[in-house]
């Protein structure tokens, strides 16, 4: 029988496992970064060192007993997992893509997962896990384990300290022009961000709820109206603007929308680059810049609207509103549906997008009957072309380009079966949006009607071998950025609005963010509050009493 080993021993051959065995993509790109061999090789080997130093000073907090095997079999499994999606999709474990995946839900869990990735977790954690579980751990006392453990943390941070002077020559510069690169530290990196993601709101003040609906009310254009405005907002999800048509894309991704008088505007860039920075900022007051910054909560369009006397509600195919719609109704597409809607069109507790389109009328019919009698704002929050199953994301009936990639796993599909997988659920989008406008125009009897899209984020394709999207706003590729934004208005709501349809087919090419959606609803709705900005309304050049 092997003789028993010290906790130490076995967390100094973890960490030198876990540096050279589950950082493939920090290699990689410090091999794409480091230009000649002989320089690249240097900081491969001192990054190799700090990454086992680090481990080892992050483990000697768990160096005690046999008991803290659990932990040690964990952060294996754990560093397998994330090298794997590092490698599949070149994502980042920052604290924005840790918050993300708290709060990703079952069914896209469920398109992460296959073979693949059980494989790849496999090949990096079988060998550590069976030496973890047979290894004996020698019993010492509490008082020698704590001294040991302490000694072994200095000479960690004692060697790190000292490679850092002796490399920081060439770091320094590498870290600061590459931020991306510590999060790439595997598993440091992940441990961090997912303690930055937990403790945060620990160490920092309660968020208060800072009320942005004072003074809110409806504007003029409410005195003598002869019908009351419904206005659809129809939030994207990771659409790109280059696949639409409409904005110049060879392929004909918009057959629906070009039938339809609509205006799509090319220059449109996202809040953020994943749906829990970009929808809460899209909606907020505030602005990116402020919206990022503050320490606090506050009320949003959906409130200011409430508070101004309007009917909305707040309709969900995706993972939830991201606290935007907490205090205004709201439902999920998939709830109420026929059992033979649901079967036709949802599977797993996963619908597409169609399902948001169905009881629109009794949905709407629930709201308060005097409020829609002054007017209603709908938002519609899509599954869109969320990945990596873009396959998924459209019905048979929608795929016209073939052969399309039918797995999770993007590198096993030739890069045309992904562009196919895409652009048709980009596609189906398109048919989703253009039966929105359809059933917005069977309202015209009651309603002056208009409707609003915009994705939440983009999303990488391969580009410079990046997959999904989710990286740091600083260094996200203009894929992950730039989102179509379109927008329909029956003749009834431009006359009430006040617009101009030459003025505003004459600005499609002007530069607009999720900065001007607060503002420009607020206009068209004719809501007057202090929070409103003017400059920032994308239809104010175009809103006149001539129009």
């Amino acid at each position: 029988m092997a003789r028993p080993r010290s906790p130490r021993y076995v967390i100094l051959w973890l960490s030198l496992y876990l540096a050279l065995a589950a950082n493939w993509p920090l290699w990689r790109e410090l091999v794409r970064l480091g230009g000649e061999p002989g320089v690249y090789l240097r900081t491969i080997a001192v990054m190799a060192l700090l990454l086992m130093t680090g481990t080892v000073a992050l483990l000697s907090l768990t160096a005690w007993s046999r008991w803290f095997k659990p932990v040690w079999i964990l952060l294996v499994v754990l560093a397998a997992v994330v090298q794997h999606y590092m490698l599949a999709y070149r994502m980042v474990m920052d604290p924005s893509m840790a918050a993300n995946a708290m709060q990703t839900d079952v069914n896209e869990v469920r398109d992460l997962l296959g073979w693949r990735m059980l494989v790849n977790v496999l090949l990096v954690s079988v060998l550590p896990v069976w030496w973890l579980w047979r290894v004996r751990i020698v019993r010492l006392g509490l008082w020698t384990n704590a001294w040991r453990n302490g000694v072994l943390l200095l000479a960690c941070a004692g060697v790190t300290g000292t490679s850092i002077m002796t490399m920081n020559r060439q770091l320094a510069p590498l870290m600061r022009n590459n931020v991306h690169l510590r999060y790439m530290l595997n598993p440091l990196a992940t441990v961090y961000s997912a303690a930055f993601v937990v403790a945060r709101p620990m160490f920092v003040h309660t968020r208060k709820l800072v009320p942005m609906t004072a003074g809110a009310v409806l504007g003029p254009s409410y005195a003598n109206q002869g019908k009351p405005p419904l206005y659809v907002i129809v939030v994207g999800e990771t659409a790109r603007a280059d696949h639409f048509s409409l904005n110049g894309y060879a392929r004909d991704t918009n057959p629906e929308l070009a039938r339809r008088d609509v205006l799509s505007y090319r220059k449109v860039h996202s809040c953020g680059t994943n749906t829990l920075a970009s929808v809460p900022c899209m909606f907020s007051p505030l602005g990116k810049e402020a919206f990022e910054s503050s320490k606090d909560d506050h009320e949003n369009l959906m409130d200011v609207l409430q508070a101004a006397g309007l009917a909305v509600l707040w309709v969900d195919n995706q993972a939830g509103c991201k606290d935007v719609c907490n205090r205004v109704p709201n439902a999920s597409a998939i709830d109420g549906l026929a059992p033979a809607v649901k079967a036709a069109l949802c599977e797993a507790g996963e619908c597409l997008d169609d399902a948001l389109l169905f009881d629109l009328d009794a949905r709407l019919a629930g709201l308060s009957k005097e409020r829609r009698a002054k007017g209603v704002v709908l938002v519609m929050h899509m599954m869109g072309s969320h990945g990596p199953a873009y396959y998924k994301r459209s019905p048979p009936d929608a795929k016209a380009f073939v052969p399309e990639c039918k797995t999770n796993a993007l590198a096993e599909c030739g890069h045309d079966q992904l562009i196919n997988g895409y652009d048709n659920s980009i596609r189906y989008t398109d048919r989703v949006l253009g039966r929105t406008i359809d059933w917005l125009k069977t309202q015209s009897k009651t309603y002056d009607t208009g409707m609003f899209y915009v994705s939440d984020h983009g999303e990488s394709l391969g580009e410079y071998g990046l997959f999904l999207h989710g990286l740091p706003y600083s260094i996200a590729p203009e894929e992950q950025k730039h989102v179509p934004l379109v927008a329909w208005f029956s003749e009834g709501l431009r006359q009430r609005a006040r617009l101009s349809a030459s003025c505003m087919k004459g600005d499609l090419d002007s530069a607009y963010t999720h900065d001007n959606l607060y503002h420009t609803t607020l206009a068209m709705m004719d809501v007057q509050t202090p929070t409103f900005k003017p400059a920032l309304d994308m239809f104010g050049k175009c809103r006149g009493p001539a129009a």
